[in-house]
């Protein structure tokens, strides 16, 4: 047998249950006992690996359903490469399918939440750009493309997802939560290396939005305008950059 096909044999054994080829024991009935030890040695692992991914999940979940629900996901989508924080990218959608959670439609967002943070957290580094260039930019707003820090995440929410997950952090104090509200979070990695979750309204979102698919500024204060009568993209563009999240500046054609 091929080293490779034994690897694979041997990862779905782990995820299936079933004793991979090659597999032995001194004794021949001992091998799927001391597998189903290793097994659920693994299983334990990762789903306390899933824990420390979602800690705002499993606190609104609680410890005991988490733990219940985790080997299902893990049966599901397991890891597929040795980056415990690559992991996890499906458990939303995992969760806005899994028939218990019906009635909390909002988790979901919550763990999209999450995951971005990770994501953030572990993007490229890039040099912000330097004050003046703000100013080029407004000048030249039909023709200026600004570039987004790559850490930079936006996740649009039908609930009050950003809240939730506030209300779910350590020390925080849990209030009602008008969970049918729509927030859209902000998420970027700042120059401590920490990552705040900050909740935008629609003109904000849709700018941030709109810069990031590579619209002139015109444009993207256009969009937002329509999302939001009114809206000013002034205030939404000052802290970006001083947020260190402006790192591109180019001109071209207004499209």
């Amino acid at each position: 047998m091929r080293h490779a096909d034994f690897l694979q044999f041997f990862q779905d054994g782990l995820f299936t249950g079933t004793l991979p080829p090659g597999v032995t024991a001194r004794a021949p009935d001992e091998a799927a006992q001391r597998f189903a030890v290793y097994r659920n040695n693994v299983a334990h692992s990762l789903s306390r690996a899933l824990a420390a991914r979602f800690p705002a999940v499993e606190r609104i979940l609680g410890a005991e359903f988490f733990a219940a629900l985790a080997p299902l996901f893990l049966a599901e989508q397991g890891p597929q490469n040795p980056m415990l924080f690559a992991w996890g990218g499906g458990f939303a959608d995992f969760l806005t399918g899994f028939p218990p959670l019906a009635g909390l439609p909002w988790v979901a967002d919550v763990a999209r939440i999450e995951f971005a943070r990770g994501e953030a957290y572990h993007a490229a580094d890039a040099e912000p750009l330097p004050p003046e260039a703000l100013s080029q930019a407004a000048a030249d707003a039909g023709r200026a493309r600004l570039a987004l820090h790559p850490s930079l995440r936006i996740v649009p929410s039908r609930f009050a997802a950003v809240s939730a997950w506030a209300m779910n952090q350590p020390g925080a104090t849990p209030a009602p939560l008008e969970v049918n509200r729509p927030e859209t979070a902000l998420i970027l990695r700042d120059r401590r290396d920490d990552v705040p979750v900050r909740a935008l309204g629609p003109g904000d979102a849709t700018f941030v939005a709109a810069l990031q698919s590579g619209l002139v500024l015109i444009r993207a204060a256009e969009a937002a305008a329509t999302a939001e009568p009114g809206h000013d993209p002034g205030a939404i563009l000052l802290s970006l950059a001083r947020a260190g999240a402006l790192t591109g500046l180019a001109f071209g054609e207004t499209a």
